[in-house]
């Protein structure tokens, strides 16, 4: 197990953590919870040997092997499956090892045959099947299989470095927001995978689904203090709120969410068309009334500015074919943005679920039919590229007065205040910022504009579970239409009225909630993995099947050898043994050596060795018997 004893630790002079002492047991899946900057990066270096305490003690297992997800992929020409197979450490060098042994003289045939033996035991020659199953899960098709590393963006090496962690055999896995870069799809299955792995996991998230299906416990890093809590995030939360709840704060929060829920649930429970949305409510009400307080105490407090002016509808599809150049993924979408419309986008990875807002935000003109707008449609569109246009040399509050120059600067930061960009961050430049930071700034900017129509891809990439929850009751009250992509399935599900899939060139309405939509994406794994193998596959399992056959043969031989060798030299001592006790059998039946006069201590020699031999010779005839049975069993 991992022991702290009265443990301190600091990134530079600031001191993140004092007197943790607790404990973490083999098997347990550890949720890492704490506001930005807290210590839990910090605490999984220190794990790592990357960090040093200031004072106490760490015990971890001698030997266990540490699986994480290296920060940085370099420009490699590897190709990404054998990227990911380097994973698995051990296996890769016995890979590098028996393909020295075989280029160099017959005589390592015996080192062969235990290199066979060794790759055997660790399942070696599924490995690349493995690695295949991993890639799939987290998006890649068969043709990235072959791709260099170095041809694919920052997102997904990001995902080939998540990849190679997984086929680590790993004793303790560590893992820093592995959901970030992912869709709902790839989220879904690490979900399933994770809860599947035998090892000791540590987990940072801001994914409160995803924490409470993975984690049964959680480590909450407050105020310098780590606290270690049974259960997974909703029952964390449960408790925290106990300390919280007597504040004023809480209940106004929880009553404005409360609400929100509960005149949706009366407005659609009677529509059949909107039953199962209002079902998925009544879940998430349960947990609001319980968990809300946990966030009492967030710095974030800002809402959605009233609209400059609304349309009825704000923006029309009218059977829209929408791609890139001559290539179509979407085809003949109609749809229709209504003020107040909350609509979440589901779909799996590279469906065109992003391509689908790039046209609704006139970023990408379609291929063929209308894109209508209303006379005051105002689009707010979120996006990852959003960050990079953030310039690094100004700081928060000089953002907003290039786009307000008119505007008081007092005004400007208390607005920026609630992002918790106060005192010396309102004015710092934000090229050093941290992802969240970056974030949250491009979501001020976006919400100052006052938009009427709100279009967000994956906008809880890098944020906290703070600044998610009041991203979430932010949502919830403004009167704009909101269209949403995310993996944030506590989002969606609080946010969002309607769901619309986007699959095999198709967006449509989903009839059914993130439930029904997971069971769906189940059916469809299921489906794809019952087909036939394809022709490369079928090599590939034909050349392992070989290759397994040949490494049993040597494996045989290897244990055959001196199986033989050992039952040779036995015969022969054997028949050395038999041959003297014989002689000596023959001189001890001499009478002479037992009459009156004869040397005693002759006698007593002989006798001592007749003993000895009849003793050899029955221990090596037992020890012959069984190497016969053993060489017979593996014949």
């Amino acid at each position: 197990m991992i022991q702290l004893r009265r443990l301190a630790f600091s990134r530079g002079v600031d001191r993140l953590v004092e007197e943790a002492s607790f404990q973490l047991h083999p098997g347990w899946k550890i949720g890492l919870t704490g506001a930005n900057g807290c210590g839990k990066s910090s605490f999984l270096a220190l794990l790592r040997s990357q960090l040093h305490a200031d004072s106490g003690d760490l015990e971890m297992p001698p030997g266990w092997i540490i699986g994480h997800v290296a920060q940085d992929t370099p420009a490699l020409p590897d190709a990404a499956l054998e990227f990911v197979v380097g994973g698995d450490e051990e296996f890769a060098g016995i890979e590098r090892e028996l393909a020295a042994a075989e280029a160099a003289h017959a005589s390592e045939g015996e080192r062969i045959a235990l290199l066979h033996g060794r790759l055997e035991e660790i399942g070696g020659y599924s490995a690349r099947a493995r690695a295949a199953a991993l890639m799939h899960g987290l998006g890649f098709t068969d043709a990235d299989f072959a791709r260099p590393v170095a041809e694919f963006s920052g997102g997904w090496r990001v995902r080939l470095n998540l990849a190679r962690a997984l086929m680590c055999r790993s004793d303790l896995l560590l893992l820093d927001e592995p959901t970030n870069h992912l869709d709902l799809d790839a989220v879904l299955w690490l979900e399933d995978w994770l809860k599947r792995y035998p090892g000791t996991l540590i987990l940072i998230s801001h994914d409160r689904d995803f924490l409470d299906a993975v984690v049964d416990r959680i480590l909450h890093v407050e105020q310098q203090r780590m606290t270690l809590y049974a259960g997974n995030y909703s029952a964390f939360e449960r408790t925290r709120a106990e300390r919280l709840a007597g504040q004023q704060v809480t209940f106004e929060r929880q009553q404005r969410e409360i609400a929100h829920l509960q005149s949706y649930v009366e407005r659609f429970r009677a529509k059949a068309t909107k039953a199962r949305q209002a079902q998925s409510r009544l879940k998430a009400l349960d947990r609001m009334e319980l968990v809300a307080a946990a966030h009492a105490d967030t710095p974030f407090t800002f809402g959605f500015l009233e609209p400059l002016g609304m349309s009825d509808p704000l923006l029309q599809l009218d059977g829209v074919r929408i791609g890139y150049g001559d290539k179509t993924l979407i085809n003949n979408v109609s749809l229709s943005l209504r003020p107040g419309l909350r609509l979440g986008l589901l779909g799996r990875n590279g469906a065109g679920k992003s391509t689908l807002v790039k046209c609704l935000a006139g970023v990408l003109a379609p291929q063929a039919g209308a894109r209508i707008e209303g006379r005051h449609l105002r689009i707010g569109y979120f996006a990852q590229h959003q960050l990079e246009q953030l310039r690094p040399d100004e700081s928060p509050l000089q953002h907003l007065l290039r786009q307000e120059p008119q505007c008081r600067e007092q005004d400007l930061r208390d607005y920026i205040g609630g992002f918790d960009f106060r005192g010396d961050m309102a004015t710092t430049p934000c090229g050093s910022f941290s992802g969240g930071e970056k974030t949250r700034l491009a979501l001020a900017l976006l919400i100052r504009q006052r938009p009427n129509l709100l279009l967000l891809d994956e906008p809880t990439n890098h944020l906290d579970l703070d600044m998610r929850e009041a991203l979430t009751l932010a949502l919830q009250e403004t009167e704009a239409a909101v269209v949403l992509v995310s993996h944030d399935r506590h989002l969606l599900r609080t946010t969002c009225d309607e769901l619309w899939r986007v699959h095999d060139g198709v967006a449509e309405a989903f009839d059914g909630d993130l439930d029904d939509y997971a069971k769906w994406l189940d059916r469809l794994r299921s489906e794809q993995q019952g087909g036939s193998a394809t022709e490369n596959e079928q090599k590939t399992a034909r050349k392992e099947a070989r290759a397994e056959s040949a490494a049993q043969r040597q494996a045989l031989l290897a244990q055959r050898r001196p199986l033989m060798k050992e039952a040779e030299k036995l015969e022969k001592q054997l028949a050395g043994w038999q041959g003297e006790k014989a002689l000596l059998d023959q001189r001890l039946a001499d009478p002479a050596l037992y009459s009156h006069g004869a040397d005693g201590t002759l006698l007593q020699s002989l006798l001592k060795r007749q003993s000895e031999l009849a003793a050899n010779i029955d221990g090596s005839e037992l020890r012959w018997l069984e190497i016969q049975e053993t060489l017979e069993a593996l014949e």
